[in-house]
């Protein structure tokens, strides 16, 4: 015997045996609501701006830290290149000088001692690493 054929409007699975028009993720029927997309070019271009706003950030403190770190390593680069005949003592603070035509110096002696032009106070950390000396006044 011929099997009957379902309707068009009628939405039958035939695998699982049952009716499930509302199981479905569209309309099955004429008089169903109209299924519309979200228009999420809004949410998107918000999204993109907030993204990019913290990713300029986050490049920017990067870019911030990259900078100190090169100008770290020119000034120790600076003082190990001078002339000093003494093993720094970490936390003690040294000077260093300009001589006429010759290397700069690192001194124990005061600025305001010296003749020598003075090109910076430093002082060496815990962790070897020379620090601009800023006297708290």
């Amino acid at each position: 015997m011929p099997e009957k054929k379902k309707p068009d409007l009628v939405v039958f699975n035939e695998e699982t045996g049952t009716y499930d028009a509302a199981l479905r993720p569209y309309a099955t029927s004429v008089s169903a609501p109209k299924i519309t997309t979200e228009d999420l070019t809004t949410w998107k271009n918000n999204y993109v701006k907030a993204f990019n706003h913290r990713t300029q950030a986050r490049f920017d403190a990067i870019k911030q830290e990259y900078q100190a770190l090169l100008e770290e390593i020119q000034e120790n680069n600076r003082i190990l290149e001078a002339e000093f005949n003494f093993e720094p003592n970490i936390g003690s603070v040294y000077h260093l000088y300009a001589r006429e035509q010759k290397k700069p110096f690192l001194s124990l002696i005061e600025p305001d001692q010296c003749k020598f032009e003075h090109l910076g106070s430093y002082v060496l950390n815990h962790e070897r690493i020379w620090q601009k000396y800023q006297e708290h006044e």
